[in-house]
């Protein structure tokens, strides 16, 4: 896109006070921009966050013809200086993301740092007059979703949310049957309601252990390319030691939510979708799993029920502590009809019979036609937001150690101040929300 904001955002700059938490960030139409990029117009990008999925995000925008890498951001100076060589002599690298929010004229603007990030740049970005192409968890808590769907709503912008199976397909150990489940689903032929088993045995590894947090480790020195402060953020201060950053942040509540952060939208989006849960969640929700939990680390869990008020059910599987069920179990089973790894059904005739039925609803796949159009994409702040939930419903109930009941529609747990605790969540000062 030509840069017609520009001049009028520089001169801004030369007056806007430097103040409190960040730079002032101003929404693009306030300062020229037309607020949408023309069907002829190259599409500016930038990305925030550097790392393993910040390389994925750079590599989206340089193989697109239609998009150009303006800009880069990360708290590494090693990472933010191949991301800048990677992305050319046009593109800029910034320490941080607030003045390339400021500077910058953006289009798109990519998140793909650590969740205790995710609310804040989501926001910054889409106050900044950009649509969003964000990493999952959508957000690090429950209640930050709404500030995101407020935003997108108030900006007229667009949001993405980087977890692709209930619009593509390819979904891990089930393979391409996220279409022929939701038409067979929809037809009522397996009965209702349903109960899903998102388990190893039904091909979706969770990486418990992986994603498992480190305790009684000593500090160490932080290296000299990682501003630490500002990697932490809002997050409450805790000394440095390396596996508290960069891949594995993930097993650490001030950061994630381990392998059920890392993997749930993966797993549970599709499931939401072929439910048609888009606009509703589980009520009650309970946890089999080690107590207590470390208050810092992550750690395993064997099993977690969640319960919606029509009876369906989700039953999530760790495979890796306590007990496991019976490894022959199916993936989806009604009292009509069950549904087994690799689309086997029983009675065996219904996966004969999806052919014959009705195509779901079509959904935006192609981020570009979203921007372009002002349509919403096929998994966006809203539908993102509730499977964002499930995540967040699930940890709960590993980390409070009982049966919690949830208020779909407040987005709260009911009679449980222990538990609302985790659906708000304090940031470090100067760092909040609103």
């Amino acid at each position: 896109m030509a840069d017609t904001a520009a001049t009028s955002r520089r001169t801004f700059l030369k007056q806007a006070a430097m103040a409190g938490a960040g730079f002032t960030i101003v929404p693009r139409h306030v300062l020229g921009a037309d607020g949408q990029p023309s069907a002829n117009d190259r599409i500016n990008h930038a990305v925030i966050g550097c790392g393993g999925m910040g390389n994925g995000h750079i590599g989206y925008v340089l193989q697109d013809k239609g998009a150009r890498l303006v800009a880069v951001s990360d708290v590494d100076s090693q990472r933010l200086a191949k991301a800048r060589e990677r992305g050319g002599p046009d593109c800029k690298a910034y320490n941080d993301f607030r003045e390339m929010l400021d500077v910058e004229s953006i289009d798109c603007c990519h998140v793909a740092t650590p969740p205790h990030w995710h609310a804040l740049q989501n926001l910054a970005a889409l106050d900044a007059g950009c649509d969003v192409w964000a990493e999952k968890p959508m957000t690090r808590t429950i209640d930050e979703g709404q500030y995101i769907i407020d935003a997108v709503r108030r900006n007229g912008r667009v949001f993405r949310l980087n977890t692709w199976f209930r619009l593509y397909g390819g979904f891990y150990g089930l393979g391409s049957t996220v279409k022929p489940l939701k038409k067979l689903i929809a037809s009522g032929a397996l009965g209702w309601p349903l109960t899903v088993r998102v388990s190893r045995h039904t091909g979706f590894h969770w990486k418990t252990s992986m994603w498992s947090g480190k305790i009684d480790v000593p500090p160490e020195p932080v290296p000299p390319e990682l501003d630490y402060d500002r990697w932490l953020g809002p997050a409450p201060y805790k000394p440095y030691f390396r596996h508290r950053v960069h891949g594995s942040f993930r097993g650490y509540w001030d950061y994630d939510g381990g392998g059920l952060a890392d993997m749930g939208q993966h797993y549970l989006d599709p499931v939401q979708y072929l439910l048609d849960k888009d606009d509703t969640s589980p009520v009650e929700v309970e946890a089999y799993a080690p107590w207590p939990p470390h208050e810092d680390a992550v750690g395993l869990w064997g099993r977690v029920w969640m319960r919606y008020a029509d009876g369906c059910t989700l039953i999530l599987e760790s495979c890796e502590w306590g007990e496991e069920e019976t490894r022959d179990r199916p993936y989806i089973e009604g009292p009509e009809g069950k549904v087994y790894p690799g689309f086997r059904t029983d009675p065996p005739e219904l996966a004969e019979r999806v052919k014959e039925l009705p195509e779901p609803e079509p959904m935006i796949s192609d981020f570009n036609v979203s921007m372009r159009t002002r349509r919403a994409f096929g998994l966006n702040e809203r539908n993102g937001n509730r499977s964002n939930l499930l995540v967040h419903l699930a940890n709960a109930a590993i980390r409070t150690g009982r049966k919690l009941t949830f208020d779909p529609v407040r987005q709260e747990f009911v009679g449980d101040e222990a538990a609302n605790r985790l659906v708000h969540q304090p940031m470090r000062a100067p760092w909040r929300l609103a």
